[in-house]
């Protein structure tokens, strides 16, 4: 079991080999072998709380629609103020700016 973790050669291997998918449906059977239930959960879950925390929900109204605890929340929060970016980068990528600014 890796305890530590470091950005490398492996890494930018798979990296390298997800950029390679060419559409959702491949994404869907490469992620599906690559990872556990529970990991595809638990990325799927971080994402549905990023995307509320920019619609501007509030945490407890977003741990109860996502079926995450707070502490969740809160960590995915923390990630995306002080994390390295790809969060934020990705959202306004694929959907503008904020949602609460398209939805208010």
């Amino acid at each position: 079991m890796i305890k530590d973790f470091s950005f490398g050669t492996a890494s930018d291997d798979l990296f390298g080999v997800i950029l390679q998918l060419e559409d959702l449906a491949e994404c869907e059977e490469f992620f599906r072998d690559l990872c556990t239930l529970s990991e595809l959960r638990a990325m799927t879950e971080r994402w549905q709380i990023v995307r509320k925390l920019k619609a501007g929900l509030a945490y407890r109204q977003i741990a109860m629609e996502v079926g995450a605890s707070t502490a969740t929340v809160t960590r995915v929060a923390h990630w995306l103020q002080h994390g390295a970016g790809g969060y934020a980068k990705l959202h306004m990528r694929c959907y503008g700016g904020d949602e609460a600014q398209k939805n208010g």
